[in-house]
């Protein structure tokens, strides 16, 4: 038998099984490899994401503060100061208040974080396997 190199071995079924098994075992490690540069190339670009949508975000509360003031300001051409900012901070304590309540609301739905589908899913493929299907 000859190997891609033109060298003459002695081996039959072993051998090749052996050949093709170690051929194999490099093209997962290789595989693997591939991943996990994939992975770190997307982490990467992920956390340089991650970076700027928190930047933009301290950004827009602030400006956010800014409309808030602007709106007081503009109340307290027509009232007294201390009455517009008292009537925009209601105003925001009941947003605050609402969202809060949506907020709680939306984590009662979400737990116990238990991915339920995945588990029924690993159990009927567990059950398949056992009985041979």
């Amino acid at each position: 038998m000859l190997t891609q190199g033109g060298e003459r071995t002695n081996g039959g079924l072993g051998a090749a099984a052996k050949a093709v098994s170690e051929r194999v075992s490099a093209i997962v490690h290789l595989e693997i490899e591939l991943a996990l540069n994939e992975l770190k190339r997307k982490a990467a670009a992920l956390g340089v994401g991650v970076g700027l949508l928190v930047g933009a975000g301290i950004f827009a509360l602030f400006m956010l503060g800014f409309a808030f003031a602007a709106a007081a300001a503009g109340l307290a051409t027509v009232l007294p100061t201390w009455a517009a900012l008292l009537i925009v901070m209601g105003g925001l304590g009941l947003i605050a208040g609402a969202l809060g309540l949506v907020g709680i609301s939306l984590l009662s739905k979400g737990t116990p974080p238990v991915p339920e589908q995945a588990i029924e899913e690993a159990k009927l493929t567990t059950e398949a396997l056992r009985n041979g299907r």
